[in-house]
């Protein structure tokens, strides 16, 4: 359904009237489209602190080309801050380019990771998050941008902790893109893993395999078009009342559909036996809502969303890293969401459910790395419009829109872009993330 509100917003008299009332202003998001690969503007690097980062390379690389007036992106090296002293010079660098950031642009803090030996340095480096964020990162491992909430007109802030440039490649190109559009907010911790990049990072995943379930519709018809076009030979997984749309979609990509019920006991087993080949990408992207509050709650609507979202997710996953399905330098992306991060009325079994999801991410991913050299990582949605959103009632559904930094709805292919970068080749010092994709909302803050 149509964003009526964003469209009035866009027109001057729409804009003189909102102004007037106090009324949120969004502003069209810029995405990607082969048309506009790049940011529109250039790419300011400051420095706070000594830095011992050489990200001229990696930043050179990103399609954005040197500039300081009216930049498309900031990024603002800040590993080198470790005391109090040193914060000083952070306000010194962004305190006079923050209000010429370019509409839809990027804001990207680079901090490092927080020494326990060096409380100074630590408490430093968290105060970077807490001038992005208004408090610690908690359950979510991101947050609400303080600088995000200030900053307006599609500008995004997000903060990435790094202590290799190289490693963290594939996401300072993502979050310097118009990919990264709905994704503010964010606390990302990248490690010091050696990655291969791609052999072309316009096509990565040529001669890559990826499955992702729930795709015959939505958010999951999305990220195997994504993936598709960047190269991957995408198996459509879908329930079998869905197989006509899965088949749908399997051939408009290239692809293969699977009508599976991913809650099947034997479900890892049918997807491994699909694959003789092997697996390089797994999205877990199935889920259903069966909303209703808790003391109205049959236990039948309970279990059926916690097998569905959680349970089928677990086994599968189990049963294709024990089968050797998933090669090594494969990826695992799952589906969470930020009801499962901060709460949603009526939601205490889809929220439980996706909660879990960050649960299985955090504590798989070391080990999923260690003995098979896969990585595990969540996208957590906010307000994304589909089909489900669109059948929210009006007043609720203006506020889910609403309720966030960019002051509107993300769109599906938000999502699958996010999932994408996850899933990148040269991804692999991104481990245990839990990403939210929600325009920094304001749900939990």
């Amino acid at each position: 359904m149509a964003d009526r509100y964003l469209s009035l917003t866009g027109t001057a008299p729409g804009r003189f009237l909102t102004r007037r009332l106090g009324l949120p202003q969004p502003a069209e998001l810029i995405r990607w489209s082969p048309q506009r690969p790049a940011l529109p503007g250039p790419l300011l690097h400051l420095t706070a602190g000594k830095s011992a980062l050489d990200l001229a390379p990696v930043l050179g690389r990103t399609g954005l080309a040197a500039g300081d007036r009216d930049p498309a992106a900031v990024v603002l090296d800040a590993t080198g801050v470790r005391d109090v002293g040193t914060l000083a010079e952070v306000h010194a660098a962004l305190h006079p380019v923050v209000r010429s950031v370019a509409p839809s642009g990027r804001v990207l803090g680079l901090g490092a990771p927080l020494d326990p030996a060096d409380h100074h340095q630590s408490a430093a480096q968290q105060a970077l998050e807490g001038f992005t964020l208004p408090y610690p990162r908690l359950r979510s491992r991101g947050g609400t941008p303080t600088l995000g909430k200030e900053i307006g007109r599609g500008r995004t802030v997000n903060l990435v902790r790094l202590t290799d440039a190289g490693a963290a490649e594939s996401t300072l190109r993502f979050l310097l893109s118009p990919r990264s559009a709905y994704v503010s907010g964010q606390v990302i911790e990248v490690g010091g893993t050696e990655v291969t990049a791609p052999a072309g990072w316009e096509r990565p995943f040529d001669g890559r395999t990826a499955l992702v379930t729930g795709a015959a519709r939505g958010i999951g018809e999305a990220v195997a078009g994504t993936l598709a076009r960047d190269g991957a030979r995408v198996v459509v997984l879908d329930v079998p009342a869905a197989e006509a749309d899965a088949r749908r979609v399997a051939e408009r990509l290239g692809g293969t559909a699977l009508a599976l019920d991913i809650t099947a006991a034997d479900a890892g087993e049918r997807i491994a036996d699909a694959l003789p080949g092997g697996l390089d990408v797994l999205v877990h992207n199935a889920g259903i809502t069966r909303d209703r509050r808790l003391a109205n709650m049959p236990a039948d609507r309970w279990r059926s969303v916690l097998e569905v979202n959680l349970g089928g997710v677990l086994r599968t996953t189990d049963a294709l890293l024990a089968g050797g399905a998933l090669r090594a330098g494969g990826r695992i992306v799952a589906t969470a969401s930020i009801a499962g991060l901060a709460g949603n009325a009526g939601q205490t079994n889809y929220g439980a459910s996706k909660a879990g999801i960050a649960g299985l991410v955090r504590s798989l991913a070391p080990r999923a790395l260690a003995g098979h050299g896969v990585t595990v990582n969540a996208v957590a949605p906010g307000f994304i419009e589909t089909r489900m959103t669109a059948a929210i009632p009006l007043l609720l559904r203006e506020a889910g829109r609403r309720m966030n930094s960019l002051a509107q709805g993300g769109l599906p292919v938000d999502v699958a872009e996010t999932t994408a970068w996850l899933a990148h080749p040269a991804s692999g010092a991104v481990n245990g993330q839990v990403v939210r994709v929600c325009g920094q909302s304001l749900l939990g803050a």
